[in-house]
């Protein structure tokens, strides 16, 4: 008992939103009368905030290193417009329209990391500014109307599915991925808690351990399982998942990762560490870009057209699901997988709020009560391990 208190007190904030994502979903099954957990409807979750949680992984980078983008979303509709016109009006095929696409996006992430990092103008102004400038050239580029359709093969990215085997109803490839996912997964962490009794370091119990490989496991095959009932697996997901894991291994097992957290823990001691902090702010910023090029394009691709009021909104969207997933104000804190937790809370309370009828206006009130609730528990948490 002792161990799983001690176990709980150390990762306080993604577990309670782990716990929390739980009891929502929870709540709005039974409001719904079962409507939120079925197979279609959490594809459609899966779809309606893929641009939502890419956005929020590079925005947890962003807010380690201490500093926020409010620009992300004008980028996105700024890079929808310009694939659109790549892609609809110059009829370039589409893998080089993406390509460009996402070049842009790195180019402009790396004219506000310049600003930020070289000339030390602070981010809030310059993201501020970018996301004025950004939305103005969207409807200048677009010239106040849509530009629509995209070749099919550019939807896909958004509206396709992996191609799967139908067996009884069931896709047959979907829940090949379940179980295969579901041994890389163990393999993985009896490997990581071999390393760690090798070096000497503290693990919970073998009971312990065996009931979280179970839990893991469980939920993992039960969602191939529901995807497997409808469509199968989504190609946005597939994307998802590979960037889930590229940033969680960057953020924990590599040099780069160590130097954001290093930045937004205490710049000067970064600094005087040996880590060359305004080339890191830099390539944060332009990473950011490339990931709102991304998410712009994703959203493009599912609405199937690009609009001047594209991509409003998801700034807001993203920095909330950042700071609910237990990313702290202050630099230093967050993870990818609590970002994408925090951004699947905001989803879910989206989603299931529309499926009970609630207004727009008191689904923008309850979402910033969360927001608020989030970081307060954070400061309270810091406040309580200080004293």
């Amino acid at each position: 008992m002792e161990t799983v208190t001690k176990l709980f007190k150390n990762n306080i904030r993604q577990y309670g939103m782990i716990i929390a994502l739980v009891v929502i979903m929870l709540l709005f099954e039974v409001l719904t009368n079962g409507l939120l957990l079925k197979p279609i409807n959490i594809t459609n979750l899966i779809l309606q905030n893929s641009y939502i949680l890419v956005l929020a992984i590079g925005m947890v980078l962003v807010i380690i290193t201490g500093h926020i983008d409010l620009s992300v979303g004008s980028i996105a509709a700024f890079v929808g417009a310009v694939a659109a016109i790549m892609m609809v009006d110059w009829q370039l095929p589409a893998w080089l329209a993406v390509i460009a696409s996402l070049l842009v996006g790195a180019l402009i992430g790396a004219w506000q990391g310049f600003w930020i990092a070289y000339v030390r103008i602070p981010a809030f102004i310059v993201t501020l500014a970018g996301m004025l400038l950004f939305r103005g050239l969207t409807m200048i580029v677009l010239e106040g109307q849509s530009i629509s359709p995209f070749p099919g093969g550019f939807q896909k990215i958004s509206s396709g599915f992996l191609p799967d085997v139908q067996f009884s109803g069931l896709g047959l490839v979907s829940i090949i991925v379940g179980i295969v996912l579901t041994i890389w997964y163990i393999i993985n962490e009896l490997r990581e808690r071999a390393s760690q009794r090798k070096y000497g370091f503290e693990v919970v119990s073998q009971g312990l351990f065996l009931l979280k490989l179970i839990v893991v496991a469980a939920v993992t095959n039960l969602f191939t399982f529901v995807l497997a009932s409808y469509a199968g697996i989504p190609n946005i997901l597939v994307l998802l998942f590979v960037l889930i894991v590229v940033y969680s291994f960057v953020m924990n097992r590599t040099v780069m990762g160590r130097h954001v957290y290093a930045l937004g823990g205490n710049e000067k001691a970064a600094g005087l560490s040996g880590v060359k902090t305004k080339k890191v702010t830099f390539w944060v910023f332009v990473n950011m870009g490339t990931l709102a090029a991304v998410s712009g394009l994703i959203f493009a691709a599912r609405l199937n057209a690009a609009t001047p009021r594209a991509g409003t909104n998801f700034e807001l969207d993203a920095i909330a699901a950042c700071f609910i997933g237990g990313a702290s104000a202050s630099g230093g804190i967050g993870t990818v997988f609590g970002a994408i937790i925090g951004g699947l809370v905001m989803g879910v309370l989206n989603n299931g709020m529309s499926l009970i009828g609630l207004g727009i206006d008191w689904q923008q009130g309850i979402k910033g009560l969360v927001l608020l609730l989030a970081v307060a528990f954070d400061i309270y948490n810091k406040n309580k391990r200080a004293a």
